[in-house]
């Protein structure tokens, strides 16, 4: 099992995964062996004012999930199946790192979808999200809105797997 990552934390079953903004400097220590990065993918082009500066991109295998900053994502379905799959590979004990911008809103609600993959109850997952990754994670009404829907999704799914 390779060592966790830095900053990473342990979700309600014990899966470890690192939330982090990406304007922060990549932590020191092993880095990922997959990422799932929230807003506009870098090979996404832009319209802007500003000058244009080289996009980040990743050494190691990403998914991109479109996700505007303080909103929700623009593909319901996609955005929980990438997270699912994020949260499979952690469970297995691959590295894996969630990220958006700022490292709180996109990525808070994240950490709480995946810690109710891992057993905890949906309407306390923000809550927990917020003591043990950052205290603002999960910024609006809409982010703790799609964490009931994702919930929703989760347990209609498991329902349909178990053939109930």
């Amino acid at each position: 099992m390779k060592p966790p990552l830095a900053g990473a934390i342990s979700l309600p079953d014990g899966t470890l995964v690192r939330g982090r903004g990406r304007r922060e400097p990549v932590p020191p220590g092993p880095l990922p062996d997959f990422g799932l990065y929230l807003g506009h993918a870098p090979d996404r082009a832009r319209r802007t004012l500003l000058p244009r500066r080289t996009p980040w991109r990743p050494d190691w295998p990403a998914a991109w999930v479109d996700w505007p900053d303080f909103r929700i994502p623009r593909d319901a379905v996609e955005a929980a199946a990438a997270i699912v799959h994020a949260y499979e590979l952690a469970r297995t004990g691959t590295p894996v790192e969630i990220a958006c911008t700022g490292g709180t809103g996109r990525t808070g609600t994240v950490i709480a979808c995946m810690a109710v993959l891992a057993g905890y109850p949906a309407d306390d997952a923000v809550p927990w999200t917020r003591r043990h990754y950052r205290p603002r994670a999960v910024e609006t009404r809409g982010q703790r809105r799609w964490i009931a829907w994702f919930a929703a999704q989760h347990e209609e799914r498991d329902a349909s797997r178990r053939g109930l």
